[in-house]
């Protein structure tokens, strides 16, 4: 064999071990599947198009340029390096910063995202932030949101958009109670289970290993908004469940992965020291109240007199899921997947946290099981989670609720206003095989004056999800 042959045999088989590397490192990260989806990509674009609109009219949107150019250079970023398979040609995509103190970001289907100024006062580095708009883009690309609506039977999505937004902002049952789309549709599609975010979190790792970006950095930043709940439940997280040993599969697919070239990360700076010179950020309790949005934040003063339910009793409508017989001098105060009625001076902030002291909850939360025990000890759990003194009182019965088999489930809790307070939860199944509730709460000292209103407030639920 000649010089000049024996060098191109060595430089073929260079080449050839390059390219079998090549593939390698390709085919060693996670291979993300999209679930099924009945919904076509038009059908995300028109459904986020129409909720971001709703977005921007009621969130305090910041325009700034250097902020706005930011955001923009960070998110065409990451599209840019996204899976070409994903990218439907259709998607709309768009960062839009927003004035609010909350750990927050989220993403509508078809391609708009929003990103609290909280999310930067958190980040310590540029990175921390671009982990967490690759994940919400990966909800995107994924097609997360319609997959959802996918699985909920009966949901119409052309009625959607202002649940969705509702949803988000918080006014949740009063955005779709009063628009009359079906009730839960904005947890369905901006709500994830555990399988999609865990999803999102890889792809999200993909993506920003091809921008440049350390994986390891979306870890870091779910551990911060962990940390920086100071015991209450995230915002963010309420809506993106971890999955578990969420840093520990991050860091093993940042192993997979190859780091393309680091880029220019100097503008994170400049932009958080633009960000101090804005008007500062309202909490969303005040976005609410200055926007005239659905959220209401409190119904008189805790520690007044709390009235006693009045004789006279009003219909309320939860949308196409239920109807309601309450007292008329209770106010309705709605959350993303529950509506409460409440008497004056019972449902407000004590000692720096919101409470209900006298009142009922009507709510929807996602089955654990198809079994109601089961499911009714999943939620009754999460109930006594956020109140760690509550206790369960003498065990569950099964009762009639809107003509279905139904648990009854008592809890002993410690009252905001002193002493013991009693709660009750009822629990069915819905047609979709989602968990309602029905909750009551009053003090010890006022549970005679209120068990008559609680009696008929339940007899007079109506579900009409069938």
């Amino acid at each position: 064999m000649s010089r000049f042959s024996r060098v191109c045999r060595r430089r073929t088989t260079s080449m050839a071990l390059v390219m079998t590397m090549s593939v390698a490192l390709v085919s060693a990260q996670t291979r993300i599947v999209p679930p099924k989806n009945k919904y076509s990509p038009e059908e995300d674009v028109k459904l986020g198009r129409e909720a971001a609109a709703e977005v921007r009219q009621e969130y305090p949107i910041i325009e700034d340029r250097d902020i706005d150019g930011y955001l923009d250079e960070l998110g065409r970023r990451l599209v840019a390096v996204a899976p070409a398979d994903l990218k439907h040609p259709a998607f709309e995509y768009s960062f839009t910063p927003v004035n609010l103190k909350e750990i927050n970001a989220f993403a509508l289907p078809g391609g708009p995202m929003f990103v609290n100024r909280g999310m930067f006062t958190a980040a310590s580095a540029e990175g921390e932030v671009i982990g967490v708009m690759a994940h919400e883009l990966a909800h995107v690309l994924l097609r997360h949101g319609t997959a959802n609506a996918t699985k909920a039977q009966g949901f119409q999505l052309g009625a959607l958009a202002g649940a969705i937004a509702g949803a988000v902002i918080g006014g949740g049952w009063g955005q779709a109670i009063s628009q009359g789309s079906q009730f839960g549709l904005g947890t369905w599609l901006l709500k994830y289970s555990r399988d999609y975010e865990k999803q999102a979190d890889l792809l999200g790792a993909q993506i920003m290993a091809r921008a440049g970006y350390d994986p390891r950095d979306l870890a870091r930043m779910f551990e911060t908004i962990q940390k920086e709940s100071s015991g209450a439940p995230p915002q963010w997280l309420s809506s993106h469940p971890n999955p578990g040993n969420r840093s520990q599969y991050i860091a093993e697919e940042a192993a997979k992965l190859s780091i393309a070239n680091r880029p220019d990360q100097s503008g994170f700076a400049r932009v958080k020291a633009r960000f101090d010179t804005l008007p500062a950020a309202k909490s969303m309790s005040d976005a609410g109240r200055n926007t005239g949005g659905a959220s209401t934040t409190s119904v008189g003063t805790i520690g007044q007199p709390v009235p006693p339910p009045a004789r006279n009793y009003r219909t309320a409508r939860g949308g196409q899921l239920f109807q309601v017989s309450v007292p008329t001098n209770w106010t309705a105060v709605s959350s993303n997947s529950a509506v409460k009625f409440v008497p004056q001076n019972a449902y407000g902030e004590a000692r720096g946290q919101v409470v209900l002291t006298h009142g009922v909850e009507l709510g929807v939360a996602r089955a654990s099981s198809r079994d109601l025990r089961q499911a009714t000890e999943t939620l009754v759990r999460a109930f006594m989670e956020g109140n760690p003194e509550m206790r369960v009182g003498a065990g569950s019965s099964t009762v009639r609720l809107s003509g279905r088999t139904a648990l009854a489930t008592p809890l002993i809790g410690r009252s905001a206003l002193g002493g013991n307070e009693r709660v009750g939860v009822y629990t069915t199944f819905l047609a979709d095989g989602n968990l309602f509730y029905y909750l009551t709460v009053v003090p010890d000292d006022d549970a005679a004056a209120y068990q008559a209103a609680f009696d008929r407030v339940g007899q007079s639920i109506r579900l009409t999800d069938r």
